[in-house]
């Protein structure tokens, strides 16, 4: 694909802000590390990314993606959702979530401004959920001003909620989307969305993990115990046995 000309960008604070929401998970980072008396060079080996990007993210000169979040997240074993937070909350004990729910207004949601996307992650006070939904606004509109393919553990699902989107994959041709369209896919393979003409183009995405990090494992199985309740757990029992009086 050839790139074309684009609109100006509205301009970014050097925080990484949209909308008005200022991103600073590099805060978080930074405190948590430091928690664990863990190195930058510690960090890069727990999370696969170089020393110089964590650094980068720490000192608030680089917007995370979602691939980068679910790196971090799993090298410190925590939720994503605690990078959105304060280091307190990342580091506090872990609530068995039963019979939640959020409610996210339109533009509201914590946001993630970069140059191939502007996110906002609705439900984003919650920790510890299956999946992370996002609303993305796509700015990429070339192969070639996307950049690498990025790719991360699980599956995603998209459905396009305004313009039009083209999915590259490294293992499929480029397939086209419109407006109500939905694609889910695996995103282990290298992906990425590019917007069509020049028109703004939106899209739902819904990402989760092939599993969470084996420090929250228990509590996620914990939760789905008690959300089901004592009737489901002594429903699954085995009706006991009468034994029979002597004649």
């Amino acid at each position: 694909m050839t790139s074309t000309t684009r609109a100006a960008r509205p301009k970014r604070d050097p925080k990484g802000s949209v909308s008005g929401i200022a991103s600073q998970p590099g805060d978080t980072l930074r405190a948590l590390r430091t928690q664990r008396g863990w190195t930058l060079s510690e960090l890069s080996d727990r999370t696969g990314l170089p020393i110089s990007t964590l650094s980068k993210v720490e000192n608030n000169r680089m917007s995370l993606t979602y691939d980068k979040l679910t790196r971090i997240s799993r090298g410190l074993e925590i939720d994503i959702a605690d990078l959105f937070g304060s280091s307190s909350q990342a580091s506090a004990p872990q609530q068995v979530p039963t019979g939640r729910r959020s409610i996210t207004r339109a533009n509201e949601g914590f946001a993630i401004d970069t140059d191939n996307y502007g996110q906002r992650f609705p439900a984003s006070e919650l920790r510890q959920k299956r999946f992370t939904p996002i609303v993305a606004e796509i700015r990429a509109r070339s192969l070639q001003e996307f950049g690498e393919l990025i790719r991360h553990p699980g599956e995603e699902f998209a459905l396009v909620l305004e313009g039009s989107l083209e999915l590259h994959t490294d293992l499929y041709a480029p397939a086209r989307l419109e407006v109500g369209d939905s694609i889910y896919f695996d995103s282990n393979m290298g992906h990425a969305y590019i917007a069509v003409g020049d028109a703004t183009c939106r899209v739902l995405s819904v990402c989760t993990e092939s599993e969470p990090p084996e420090s929250l494992r228990a509590t996620y199985q914990a939760g789905a115990s008690n959300a089901r309740g004592p009737s489901a757990a002594t429903a699954s029992r085995p009706a006991p046995t009468r034994r029979r009086a002597a004649g």
